[in-house]
């Protein structure tokens, strides 16, 4: 199923195969409106996010603008990813796209929130729906608190009507 066009809608776009499935855990948990979020295609990288979406979504956004996306990456540690990757976006979408990743990789987060990537995207979820950070707050993800305050405003409506 594809989202509604005329309505406002999130595409997420993953860099790598666990993001993906944090991504499908988030869309499918029970809180969301899991038809208004359509989880994409693996880039491949960050950069190839980054290439991906400034070829083929940006102009995309152009066109609808009721669509909102994410860039979730891979951070890798290092400090200026996100200003990397925030300076490629055109500067009339950047209200509508956000950045979000793991500090390191995602699949640090398992040692913590177990084996299943989906469970722990519903579980982010649930933190977005309560409005809580108790997985945002992570050591991992806690550098996403900028980004995550403007999703929520943002997004929020969209995915938890």
């Amino acid at each position: 199923m594809s989202v509604n066009k005329y309505r406002p809608h999130v595409y997420v776009l993953p860099e790598d195969d666990a993001n993906r499935q944090l991504a499908n855990g988030f869309q499918l948990g029970d809180l969301s409106d899991y038809r208004q979020m359509k989880v994409l295609n693996v880039a491949g990288g960050w950069q190839e996010v980054v290439k991906c979406f400034k070829e083929e979504h940006a102009p995309e956004m152009d066109r609808n603008a009721k669509r909102f996306t994410v860039l979730l990456i891979d951070f890798d540690e290092q400090q200026n990813r996100l200003n990397n990757v925030k300076a490629e976006i055109p500067e009339h979408l950047k209200e509508r796209v956000f950045v979000l990743g793991a500090w390191s990789e995602p699949e640090k987060l398992r040692t913590d929130f177990g084996p299943d990537y989906e469970k722990i995207g519903a579980a982010m979820a649930k933190d977005c729906f309560d409005n809580t950070d108790v997985i945002w707050a992570h050591e991992l993800l806690r550098h996403n608190a900028n980004e995550l305050e403007r999703l929520r405003k943002h997004v929020r409506p969209i995915l938890f009507a």
